[in-house]
C-alpha cells in the first residue's frame, strides 16, 4: 500500500513537470507573386470638334461662333489609375505626362507595370498634384523648362491655349489661356472618369491601345464660358480661371479601345 501511494505521487509530479507541447501554427500558404509586367497604350487626338487640331493658320469656330485658330496647346495628364472587371484599381506610379500638340510623340502615352487583367475604365487628373506643385525643382514632363510653370508659389499651368480670334479685342486679337492653381476654391485639378466600350486586356505580350478623343472647343461653352471679346486672356488663378477648368474637364471621351 505504501509502495502504491508513492508510485502514484511520482507520476503526479512527473506530470506536473512535463512541458506543454507546443505545435506551430500551419504556415499561410506561399501567395503567388503579381504579374506587373503589363502595358496600356494611351492615343491622344486633339481636336475642336470633329475637326483634328492643327497649329497655326487653321480657323475653327467656337459656340458662340467666334473664329480662332491656335498656336499653343499644352496640358497635363496625371495620377493614372485603371479599375479592372473585378474592382481592382491600379495607380500608376510616378504618373505624369505633358500633352504638346506641337510634339506628336506627347501624344502616344505607355502605362507601365500594369497587372495582368480587364481594365473597364479610367481615372486621371487634368493638372499637377499639389504635392508635385510643392515638391521643389522637378524634370522630364514637370521640368519647369517645358515653359508650364508659373513659380513655387502658385505652382504649374496645367492647361495652356494660345492662338488669335479677329473677335478679340486685345492687341493684336490674340487669346491666351493659361489656367493653373492647385489649392484654394479656384484651383484647376480636375479629375476625369471614363468607362470603356469594351475592356482592355493587359498582359505582357498583349498591348491594349486606348484611343482618347479630347475637344478643345469643350474650353469656350456656356455656361463657363462667353465669348472671346468679354475673355480674351487670362493668366492667373481666378474664378474665371477655375470655370475654364469646369469645361476641359469635360472635353475627354473615349473613341475605341483596340485589343
Amino acid at each position: 500500500m505504501k509502495n502504491s501511494i508513492i508510485i502514484f505521487l511520482a507520476s503526479i509530479v512527473l506530470l506536473s513537470c512535463k512541458k506543454d507541447v507546443i505545435i506551430p501554427p500551419e504556415p499561410f500558404p506561399e501567395l503567388n507573386s503579381i504579374d506587373t509586367t503589363g502595358f496600356l497604350e494611351i492615343h491622344v487626338d486633339n481636336m475642336v470638334g470633329n475637326l483634328p487640331l492643327i497649329l497655326g493658320s487653321t480657323n475653327y469656330v467656337s459656340s458662340a461662333n467666334d473664329t480662332f485658330n491656335v498656336n499653343i496647346y499644352k496640358y497635363y495628364l496625371s495620377n493614372v489609375q485603371l479599375v479592372s472587371s473585378n474592382g481592382l484599381t491600379y495607380t500608376e506610379v510616378e504618373s505624369y505626362y505633358l500633352i504638346d500638340q506641337s510634339n506628336p510623340n506627347s501624344l502616344h502615352l505607355m502605362v507601365k507595370k500594369v497587372p495582368a487583367g480587364s481594365y473597364n475604365s479610367i481615372r486621371f487628373l487634368i493638372g499637377v498634384d499639389a504635392p508635385r506643385n510643392t515638391a521643389g525643382a522637378q524634370t522630364g514632363a514637370l521640368d519647369p523648362m517645358n515653359d508650364m510653370f508659373w513659380g513655387w508659389n502658385t505652382g504649374y499651368i496645367m492647361a495652356k491655349m494660345e492662338g488669335h480670334s479677329p473677335q478679340s479685342s486685345e492687341q493684336t486679337n490674340k487669346i491666351v489661356y493659361h489656367i493653373g492653381g492647385f489649392e484654394g476654391k479656384d484651383n484647376a485639378l480636375r479629375t476625369v472618369n471614363l468607362t470603356f466600350p469594351n475592356a482592355a486586356n493587359c498582359t505582357q505580350n498583349h498591348i491594349p491601345i486606348l484611343n482618347l478623343k479630347a475637344d478643345l472647343g469643350a474650353w469656350f461653352t456656356s455656361p463657363n464660358f462667353d465669348n472671346f471679346n468679354n475673355s480674351n486672356v487670362i493668366t492667373g488663378i481666378t474664378a474665371e480661371s477655375s470655370a475654364i477648368a469646369d469645361n476641359y474637364a469635360n472635353m475627354f471621351t473615349v473613341t475605341s479601345v483596340v485589343n
